[in-house]
């Protein structure tokens, strides 16, 4: 590698360092940024929507394979940015409510706003 490719890979490394701290300042638990290579995840992506696993999601089999192909869906894509924001953080114990016939259980994702607005 010469000096150019390694100050230009020293200067992703910073950026993709500083979009993760961006990330905990907007409180997201993790983010990462992804090669957007997933030619081995293809054939089990396929076989999963194959067996009709993604339910009422059809949304996951109406690009079919460009969901596995991230530089087809977007032209131009290098990388991908994933952001986690846990449902409900604040501890709970399932399973204790679980095993009490006289309480309900209400899954996390239901507690709080629905998070295709919070983001």
């Amino acid at each position: 590698m010469n000096a150019t490719q390694q100050a230009v890979e020293q200067d992703w490394s910073a950026l993709a360092l500083a979009i993760k701290a961006w990330g905990r300042e907007l409180g997201f638990a993790a983010v990462a940024v992804a090669d957007v290579d997933l030619h081995e995840a293809e054939p089990r992506l396929l076989r999963w929507l194959e067996r009709g696993l993604h339910g009422e999601m059809d949304y996951m089999a109406r690009h079919g394979p460009k969901r596995a192909r991230p530089a087809e869906l977007v032209p131009g894509t290098l990388r991908v940015i994933s952001a986690r924001l846990d449902y409900w953080p604040e501890a709970a114990d399932a399973r204790e409510a679980l095993r009490d016939g006289a309480r309900a259980y209400i899954s996390r994702y239901a507690l709080g706003r629905d998070y295709h607005k919070v983001m």
